[in-house]
């Protein structure tokens, strides 16, 4: 297996940036203790806080509002409920379920990396991809899947042969989450590694 750099398409994130699971209040600036005060002008940090909770974080159904009011997903249709909760999972590594303002600026980061590469695969703008095509794509972000593994997933993510926008981000966000966490746990850069059986599903299943 080879993995496929942070580059790219999707930015150079990481999936452990410092506020993760941090709990906040909000502050008399606006913003939410512990922190940084971001510029009001930022569109993003007014997305964010429109739909944030006194806790200074967005579950999913926030997440989707937020995303919907900010127009991301532009002429697609907006982002399902389930599509949101694994975007939220993808970094949320204390499993509080919900995201904390950096983890949605790199979210969108990797939303708009994403867009840009559907796009780039959607010649046509219907607003769809054909197999071959969602193979092109993922082959582009630097993964090296063998034919099976890209049918089961042509065939996990596509309506009637076809993959949509929605579908074609939740495939993106499992195939990124999924690959960070083998990867942190192959130290070797082999390819194999070793899960307990209550390992594997919490990481799974959380996806």
């Amino acid at each position: 297996m080879a993995y496929p750099g942070y580059g790219g398409p999707y930015g150079n994130m990481n999936p452990q940036m410092g506020m993760i699971g941090q709990t906040m209040a909000p502050n008399l600036h606006g913003g939410f203790y512990g922190q940084p005060q971001y510029p009001t002008s930022d569109p993003m940090w007014s997305y964010f806080t429109a739909v944030a909770g006194q806790d200074g974080e967005i579950d999913a159904e926030e997440l989707q509002r937020c995303l919907t009011q900010a127009g991301i997903s532009g002429t697609y249709s907006p982002f399902s409920l389930e599509t949101c909760r694994v975007m939220i999972a993808m970094l949320d590594m204390d499993h509080t379920g919900k995201m904390g303002f950096n983890e949605f600026k790199e979210l969108w980061g990797a939303l708009n990396a994403w867009k840009q590469n559907f796009c780039a695969v959607d010649r046509d703008r219907s607003g769809a991809v054909e197999p071959h095509e969602m193979n092109q794509a993922i082959l582009s972000m630097g993964y090296r899947l063998n034919p099976q593994t890209l049918n089961v997933l042509v065939k996990r993510y596509s309506k009637s042969g076809r993959i949509f926008f929605d579908d074609y981000v939740a495939c993106c966000v499992r195939l990124r989450a999924l690959t960070d966490v083998f990867r942190r746990r192959d130290a070797l850069q082999q390819g194999i590694v070793n899960f307990m059986y209550d390992d594997f599903l919490l990481c799974t299943m959380s996806l």
